[in-house]
Order: structure tokens, then sequence, then C-alpha cells
């Protein structure tokens, strides 16, 4: 009798995010299990909405717990923190908490030097591996960002910046600073203006644009109110201002031929409501979308079909949503587009946004056999609906978690999808169909019981999915102990086969999980994006998963 050559014999893979072994509960009561700092760090990370109230932990927390662990590992592991954060600011496409994590890694990294400085004997911190300086530019992605950073440290560790921090960020403005980035992101709304940064981290121009010597001045000017004439190599300051001297009664009048005079300006479609002086038609509409960012008309186009904008501009916009290429730039998440078919009242979007969904979710597989995906529909994952929060998004961690159940579905060669909470349902896609009306056939349960959905569904599947925050219950109500009328708490961990691979899909970023993880088929994927489903086939495949930053390409 063959012990050990089965038919469910695989190779046992390892995957980055990694439990203890430590055992504690999850916030409705059930088994929990405590990570590594670097997985729990990565899970926060890539869920973590600055200063946002979550269904249990608030913002406050959530950003301390945030910036322990960054400072932790900052000074533990320099290079992989270094890494990360850049991975997290560029792929990973977090802006806010990536700026906030290279602020605390270099801080941490300073103070522990300067601590272990003052300790007889030679320094035990080693700050050379990772350049301060470079893991501070590579987070700042964006021109409003330098003064973003600025504004968190000046906040948190005075106006006194270290060198690193300065050398960093004056590294970034020579990338970011442009013309048009200046009429765009320059505001008196910010408390650190262009003109601000510049002076305060010495930025020089770079050395291959002549131009920006000429920006830099004239942002300095700008920000103490000289009345300089604008140099006469910013063109397209100077066409922004032309628009400005035109008499507000007269623009309008212009919109019928203006779209190359606005993109030559840098007209943003927020600028030109203010140029306006009014709210934006068809026509107004019809002149800047040509200018417009992918994120933008997808944001704009109810207010496009309220405008009344023609079927012919309509078929532009369609046409970028359909561009492969066109959503990759945009870096936009899978469900951006499903906010943007929610809130359109014209059909004539549908298919549009159907496929630039689809672009944006090239990484999910089609995974042969029989996958069983669970999606949380629990209260947890709607902040805001069953109970007040301050999280303000407008796409709640359900509708995210179904985006990405359904494009999975979708692909999967015999998929069982089910919606659950403290009860569950199975949800049949259909052969050919399209993934946002599935979407839309999800609906809210009370509860939250992974335990309970296991057992109803699992009926000899090839590996289980499941989206989710994690936080589940012991799988009996109203209690576990026997005591007061309940029954044993079920293990999920018990319920599935060892030898079927379990892909727990994080999205909340909670410290405590509901089953072990790392390896011997158990599994915790994370973030907004669909690059985690590459991991699967791979992970079925026997092969082990590094951190993204880390996978080896083909």
């Amino acid at each position: 009798m063959s012990r050990f050559n089965t038919r469910l014999a695989r190779p046992t893979a390892t995957s980055p995010v990694t439990t203890t072994g430590e055992r504690t509960a999850t916030y409705e009561g059930a088994t929990g299990y405590l990570r590594d700092s670097k997985s729990e760090l990565f899970l926060l990370a890539v869920h973590n909405r600055v200063a946002t109230d979550t269904f249990y932990e608030t913002g406050a927390a959530r950003d301390d717990r945030y910036r322990q662990l960054v400072r932790e590992l900052a000074v533990l592991d320099p290079a992989w923190s270094a890494r990360f954060l850049a991975w997290l600011r560029t792929h990973g496409n977090m802006r806010t908490a990536a700026v906030l994590g290279a602020a605390e890694f270099v801080h941490a990294r300073l103070h522990a030097s300067e601590t272990a400085a003052l300790r007889p004997g030679p320094i035990a911190v080693d700050i050379a591996p990772y350049s301060n300086r470079a893991v501070i530019a590579s987070v700042l992605q964006r021109p409003d960002e330098p003064g973003e950073l600025l504004g968190y440290w000046t906040t948190h560790y005075g106006r006194r910046l270290p060198k690193p921090v300065k050398r960093g960020i004056a590294d970034a403005v020579q990338r970011l600073y442009t013309e048009r980035a200046l009429l765009k992101y320059d505001t008196d709304s910010h408390g650190y203006r262009f003109g601000d940064v510049l002076e305060l981290v010495h930025a020089a121009p770079a050395p291959d644009r002549g131009w920006q010597g000429d920006l830099f001045k004239h942002a300095i000017d700008r920000r103490h109110n000289r009345a300089e004439e604008v140099p006469a190599r910013l063109t397209t300051i100077r066409a922004r201002n032309d628009l400005h001297s035109i008499p507000a009664q007269e623009r309008r009048a212009l919109l019928a031929d203006g779209a190359d005079r606005l993109a030559a300006a840098g007209m943003t479609w927020e600028a030109l409501a203010g140029w306006l002086q009014g709210p934006l038609d068809a026509a107004a509409w019809e002149a800047i979308i040509p200018s417009m960012g992918l994120m933008a008309l997808a944001r704009n186009i109810r207010n496009f079909d309220e405008a009344g904008v023609s079927d012919a501009v309509a078929q532009t916009v369609a046409a970028r949503f359909a561009d492969p290429d066109e959503v990759r730039r945009s870096r936009m998440f899978p469900f951006r587009f499903w906010a943007a078919y929610k809130a359109a009242p014209n059909l004539r979007w549908a298919h549009p946004l159907e496929q630039a969904l689809n672009h944006s979710l090239a990484n999910v597989p089609a995974l042969t056999g029989r996958t069983l995906i669970l999606v949380d529909r629990s209260p947890s994952m709607f902040p805001g609906y069953f109970f007040s929060t301050a999280n303000t998004s407008d796409i709640s961690l359900a509708e995210q978690a179904a985006v990405f159940g359904a494009a999975l579905a979708m692909r999967a060669e015999n998929p069982t999808l089910v919606e659950f909470g403290g009860t569950s349902r199975e949800i049949v896609p259909k052969k050919g169909g399209s993934i946002l009306p599935l979407v839309e056939q999800f609906g809210r349960i009370d509860g939250t019981d992974i335990p309970a959905a296991v057992k109803q569904h699992l009926a000899g599947h090839d590996r289980v999915v499941i989206v989710t925050d994690e936080q589940t219950r012991p799988g009996w109500l109203p209690s576990n102990m026997r005591g007061h009328g309940g029954m044993p708490e079920t293990q999920i961990d018990a319920l599935i086969p060892a030898s079927v691979p379990v892909y727990m899909w994080n999205m909340a970023g909670y410290k405590t999980g509901a089953t072990p993880a790392g390896g011997r088929n158990r599994h915790t994927l994370g973030g907004l994006s669909d690059a985690a489903f590459g991991l699967i086939p791979l992970l079925d495949a026997g092969h082990d998963a590094r951190w993204p930053w880390e996978q080896r390409t083909a």
C-alpha cells in the first residue's frame, strides 16, 4: 500500500504572509491567529486609508499600529522595509500610507542610530543597506506629495529637517515639478506650496531640464506674491494666464473650438468650472474631455449624461475605457470601474466599463477543476451602512470583495460562488456572462460565520478562496460556551482537508487572521488590485511565493 505517492500528494508550497503559531481571538470571538510583523504590516498597508475608521478599529488606532510596525522593521530589516515602501507606492498604488511610512522609516533609523551612538562600544545599528534619501524619493510619485511629506514630518517632528529628508524631497521635485503640476497642485489650500518646498529643501533644477530653473523661480515668486512676468519658456502657464485675461462673459463662447486651447493651458475639469464661473454644460464637458485622465472620466460619467454629452463624444470616452494600455497606465483599482458602472445612468457605458474592468483584472487566472469561492457580505464589510463610522469610501469592502469573487468565478472552470454572513447563498454565474451584472446580484447578510459557510458548501472542491475581513464568529450563536446554550467552536482549518489549498483574501488588514497561513496549503493574500490572484496557480503547483517585489519574472 502506497503511503506517500498518493493521488493527493503535492509539494508543500510556502507563501510570504505567515502566522506565528500564537493564538488569540477574532473581533467576533473565534480562535484567531497572530501574524509576524512583516505579514501584519503588509496586510495593513495595502488596505490602510490613513486616518479612516473601519468597522472594528478606529483610524487613529490603525495608524498607530502601522507606524509602530514600520518603525520596528525599519531598524530590524531596513532592506526589506525600503523595498516594501517603494512597492507600496508604485505597484501597490497606496499613496498616503507610503508617504507616512517613508517618514517613519527615516525617523526610526535616525533615532536608532543616535541612540546607539550614545552607548559605549561600537554602534550596533547598521544604517548602510538602504539610503534614507532614496526611500524618501521612492515614495514621492505625484507632484503634491513632497508637500504632503513635509506636512507630516513638521507636524510630528518639528521644522528641523534632516538631510536625508531634504535630499530625498529635492530628488523627487526635479522629477515631479512641471508647469502642469504647478497649475494643478500649487493652490492656497495647501500649507506647503511649491515655493515653500523648494526653499525648504534647497532644490535645484534638473541638469537636463533647462526650463525648470525658470519654473522654480516662478513658483517661489508666485508663493511670495511677487508680480514678476512669467518667463517666456513657461508656455503652458502663460497660456493659462491668457485664458484668465478673457472677460468672464466671453469665455463660454470660446468652448466650441476650444479643446486645443484648453489643453495647451493645462486646464483640468475642476479648473474649467472656476474659469467659467458656473456649471459645466455639454459644450464645456466636450471641450475638456480630451484632456481628462481615465480616473477623471470614470468619476464624471453621471455628469456627462446629466449635461447631455453627445453620443459621438461618449464613444471617444468608451474607446479609452476599452484600451488595455490606457487602463494599465491609469493604475486604477478594479473596483473603480464598478463604482463608475453604479453611477452611470445610461446603459451606453456598460460594455466599455466591463471591458475596462476586465483589463484591470488581467491577473485573475482561469483556475482548473472545482473552486469554492466564499465572499463575505457581513456588516463589517459595509462600514457606514449598518453602523456609523468615519469611513466615507464610495466603495465598501463588500463591493470590492464581490468584484474579486465575481471575476474569479467568471474565469474558473467549475466555480461555486457563495455570498455569506451568518447564513449563506450560492450565486450562479451565467456562462458567457459579464462581471458587472454578476456583482449586482450580491446582497447584505447579517452576522459573520465562515465555518458555517464552509460546512454548507464544501463538497470535493480542489481549492477554497475566501474573500473576507477574517473576523468570523466561532460557528455557533449565541455563544461558544456550552454553559450559555452554545456549541463547541468549529475550526475553519479542521473543516477543510489538509490536501485542499485555502486562499484567504484579506480585505481589511486587521491584526488577527481566521486561519494559519504561510504553508501547508494555507495561504493569505491581500491588496486592492488583482495582482495577488496570480499567486494562486503558482501555489497550486507547489511553487513557493515571495513578496510581490521579490517575485521572479519569467
